[in-house]
């Protein structure tokens, strides 16, 4: 089989209609699956005001509004109208990046038909219980991926440690890394500007630390506060800088009062404001891969990050930056410290972190679910014979 020969559906629980960073992962998959000939339909939610325009053919999904976080949508399943799109569509390749309703249909309808299924691992969802009061879910959560995962010809992972999570689950299916690039072209040391720093009331000589994601509190906006605060309480000196919109927004501003707020940029103004920072730090738990990380390592940044499934692998610790214990504020302060006050560090580490994030690109690495599509479909066809 050849690529051409490929008709994919993706199925997704957000493709376009809020920009995070998984549905961007998949648009940039599904360009380099077409470019090679593929033929792909994508099923999602959809919104009369999408966050961008969707990269390739997409059919509108079920969903409703999630209660308290009405920028995400929970698919409903498939519908009649899907189930007649994907017949006449007639994939050879089913593709579900999320564990939702709309996923398990799309499991049921690759058993049913005899079709070939993988799935790409995004979203820790288990660790945004913690961030809600809601711990007591999480065995429920884990046992509902465990199933769904389970359930694939292979799995698509974004990192060996995603992996290792994978099989401590109990999950049997064969685990593929599939990494993620990053765009060079806007995330580089030259993009570093000191005038527009300048602009936002930030010296030229002060040690800026900086965040980028959604505002939301599952993003470690809590320890990233304490920490900040830690830093401040020993009189480092330092300027904060969140780059980012979201329902916390309110909440963290007040947890760190003095901090630079630029808000939701996109394009070469979020590539400028990336160079622009001294220091990122990403506290967060629920990535599995953390594509900022390798952004602000592609700009020359150094990171200080949790000890988690988005920094392990990623960043060489001590190297690339510094990896802390996820709840150890003492040790975040102590990693931001010395990179604001040893200057020679900081900068060798950033000139490392560039240097790594080089050798991820785009086409290689999505290249990667392409070669495993055809490679599942093969296993399949020489275990029926």
């Amino acid at each position: 089989m050849q690529a051409s020969d490929l008709r994919v559906a993706l199925f997704s629980g957000n493709y376009n209609y809020t920009r995070d960073g998984a549905n961007q992962t998949l648009n940039l998959l599904v360009g380099h699956l077409l470019s090679r000939g593929v033929k792909v339909r994508i099923y999602a939610p959809t919104s009369r005001t999408p966050a961008f325009p969707p990269t390739g053919d997409l059919v509108s999904a079920p969903s409703l509004k999630i209660p308290l976080r009405g920028e995400y949508k929970l698919t409903r399943g498939m519908g009649h109208r899907v189930r007649r799109d994907l017949d006449a569509f007639a994939p050879n390749m089913i593709h579900v990046s999320a564990p939702d309703r709309l996923g398990h249909k799309a499991l049921n309808y690759a058993e049913a038909h005899g079709i070939a299924s993988v799935a790409s691992y995004h979203t820790r969802f288990e660790t945004y219980m913690q961030y809600y009061g809601l711990n007591f879910l999480v065995p429920l959560l884990i046992g509902i991926q465990k199933r769904f995962y389970s359930r694939v010809d292979e799995v698509l992972a974004p990192s060996q440690m995603m992996g290792e999570i994978l099989r401590d689950w109990g999950v049997p299916t064969p685990v593929t890394r599939w990494s993620r690039g990053v765009n060079h072209a806007r995330f580089n040391p030259g993009r570093r500007d000191l005038a527009w720093r300048r602009s936002l009331g930030i010296g030229d000589d002060e040690i800026l630390v900086g965040f980028l994601g959604r505002l939301v509190k599952e993003k470690g906006l809590d320890v990233f506060a304490q920490a900040i605060r830690a830093l401040d309480a020993r009189g480092v000196k330092h300027r904060t800088f969140v780059v980012g919109e979201g329902p916390a927004k309110d909440w963290f501003a007040q947890q760190v009062p003095d901090a630079v707020f630029a808000g939701f940029l996109t394009g070469d103004d979020l590539g400028r404001a990336v160079a622009s920072m001294d220091v990122f730090f990403n506290p967060s738990l629920t990535e599995t891969f953390g594509n900022v990380t390798l952004e602000a390592m592609a700009a020359g940044v150094p990171v200080v990050a949790a000890r988690a499934s988005g920094a392990v692998g990623l960043i060489d610790d001590g190297v690339t930056g510094l990896i802390v214990p996820p709840t150890d504020i003492s040790g975040y302060a102590d990693a931001l410290q010395r990179f604001c006050e040893d200057d020679a560090f900081r900068i060798a580490a950033g000139a490392a972190g560039h240097a790594e994030a080089a050798t991820y690109q785009w086409d290689r690495i999505n290249q990667v679910v392409l070669d495993t599509y055809l490679r599942v479909i093969e296993r399949r066809a020489d275990t029926a014979e």
